[in-house]
């Protein structure tokens, strides 16, 4: 395509040459649990599922967060009669949406960014709409879609401050990507006014999905027996933690056990493979450390229990009242609050939150979070949370508001995109 800009020719030609090595790639992904052996035809683009007939919307989420926030607005494609793809590109993402798909919906990984793997995915699926969702801007993806004249949408659109800069060195190539979206639905004005700056025609603003998104669930019968083992002991949990993080938070249970006698920490890993070395790191500072993954429950003399399993963050917020969100006492910009602000936990957040920093600001303002600078401050603030019931419920009625008024954006989302499920249904009629 003699228009793209030199810097999109140069990926699109270095990402084709890299194909025949994808394989290695992709084994050696598979061994270390970051592919899902069975399924690495479809990182290829291949797939063992038909296409169903009629009308196909595609949508697609990076991981985790980004996934689980497209399920409300599948769940209204398909009520509206449409076949819905979801794609992703996480085994934990993968395995999470699964449980969770909308009845007549489909989930295949999304290829690499390889083009003939890329054609080969749109060559099967013939998506009539595509709707990919925050920052996803995958070059070949987006310039092979556009050349079948695929409408494309990018909804709960983010661009940040960070990212702004980066792209602006880059400016031909983004403004390139992002002038074949049709519609950029962003979630702040300030996310709307970054993407204007670097290309996207057409942005409007319409609010963060993943504050629709509903809570993660858990067996009622499983949270009352957790309760029942935790018993009146205090107790916090730290999610979604990231390496750098875990000695922080064992750090900071041995600074509050002596003021806190019982104290229980909570540890989820972000990436649950990590649990033998989390619990390793609590082992070695001489606390008692339990393992879900290995079937043990916390018992009493637990000072430590690694919850490093999948799918069970619903469970362990409707134990802990108090949850610490992971990937911000370390620069990995933060992980998404909106879950445990649904359940009502009072949360505490390190400096380094620039992934959410919109939806932390909103939770520090009214009261629903704290933030803190280091280790120290998390102590301190911990140990004020523990010994203050009523400002603990308080700061868990404040999460819970502040999420649930800044809900709204499903409906705006399937509102701005209603042109295209219109001329959808044109289509079938003509």
């Amino acid at each position: 395509m003699s228009d793209l800009p030199f810097t999109l020719r140069l990926y699109r030609a270095g990402s084709a040459l890299l194909g025949p090595f994808t394989g290695l790639l992709l084994r050696q992904r598979a061994r270390r649990g970051k592919e899902e052996p069975t399924r690495l035809g479809e990182r290829r683009g291949e797939s063992t599922q038909r296409r169903p007939l009629g009308r196909l919307a595609w949508l697609h989420g990076a991981s985790v967060g980004e996934t689980l926030s497209l399920l409300p607005v599948a769940e209204r494609l398909v009520q509206r009669g449409l076949s819905v793809l979801i794609t992703s590109g996480t085994v934990t993402s993968a395995r999470l949406v699964e449980r969770r798909l909308p009845a007549g919906a489909i989930h295949q990984f999304v290829p690499i960014d390889v083009p003939r793997y890329v054609r080969r995915f749109l060559d099967h699926w013939r998506p009539d709409l595509a709707l990919i969702a925050e920052s996803e801007l995958w070059p070949n993806l987006i310039v092979e879609a556009d050349k079948r004249s695929i409408p494309m949408v990018l909804v709960n659109a983010r661009m940040s401050e960070r990212s702004f800069q980066r792209w602006q060195r880059l400016l031909p190539m983004i403004s390139a990507l992002l002038s074949r979206f049709d519609l950029c639905l962003a979630q702040t004005s300030g996310d709307a006014d970054r993407l204007s700056g670097l290309g996207a025609p057409r942005v409007g603003v319409v609010g963060n999905l993943k504050f629709d998104a509903p809570a993660p669930p858990a067996d009622p019968l499983r949270v009352s027996a957790l309760n029942g083992l935790i018993g009146g002991r205090p107790v916090w949990i730290a999610a979604s933690t990231h390496p750098g993080e875990e000695e922080q938070i064992v750090a900071v249970h041995g600074a509050l056990a002596k003021h806190f006698p019982g104290l229980l920490t909570i540890i989820a890993p972000r990436h649950p493979q990590r649990g033998e070395a989390v619990a390793a790191i609590a082992a070695d500072s001489g606390l008692r450390t339990a393992l879900r993954s290995r079937g043990l429950e916390p018992d009493g003399a637990t000072d430590v229990y690694v919850a490093d399993t999948m799918g069970e963050l619903g469970l362990f917020y409707r134990t802990a009242p108090i949850v610490f969100m992971g990937g911000s006492l370390v620069p990995h910009g933060g992980q998404n609050p909106i879950e445990p602000g649904k359940l009502g936990a009072a949360i505490l957040h390190g400096p380094h939150v620039h992934n959410f920093t919109e939806v932390f600001a909103a939770l520090d303002r009214d009261g629903g979070s704290v933030a803190v600078k280091d280790a120290q401050g998390l102590a301190n603030a911990l140990g004020r949370m523990l010994a203050d019931t009523p400002r603990l419920r308080a700061m868990s009625r404040a999460a819970a508001e502040t999420v649930d008024q800044l809900g709204g954006a499903v409906e705006r989302t399937v509102l701005a995109v209603e042109p295209f499920l219109m001329h959808m249904r044109l289509g079938d009629r003509g």
